[in-house]
């Protein structure tokens, strides 16, 4: 596996022994698992309209990824409200 200067930092940090693990506690434990839980929650259901291209070229590129349609749909859109998308518009003559 290949590492960035970051990744490799941290490695030689907790192999050498200049970095050392704790113990989560019980609280932080319990947040993780809260926040996992609620990434995980889905409890909207809608329904859209797509040109039957769209759909085909979404499921093609789900298969690819070994993941469902609709779990790449969510994620898109996901990505998209926390800012990780950004939408390119294009101004003609520009």
């Amino acid at each position: 596996m290949k590492y960035d200067k970051e990744e490799k930092y941290i490695l030689d940090a907790l192999e050498s022994g200049k970095l050392q693990l704790s113990k989560p506690s019980k609280m932080e434990i319990e947040a993780i698992k809260t926040a996992a839980d609620n990434t995980f929650k889905k409890d909207r259901r809608i329904t859209i309209r797509l040109y039957d291209h769209d759909l085909i070229g979404i499921q093609k590129k789900a298969m690819e990824m070994g993941i469902p349609y609709q779990t790449l749909i969510s994620g898109l859109i996901h990505r998209y409200i926390e800012g990780e998308l950004i939408i390119k518009t294009v101004i003609e003559g520009r």
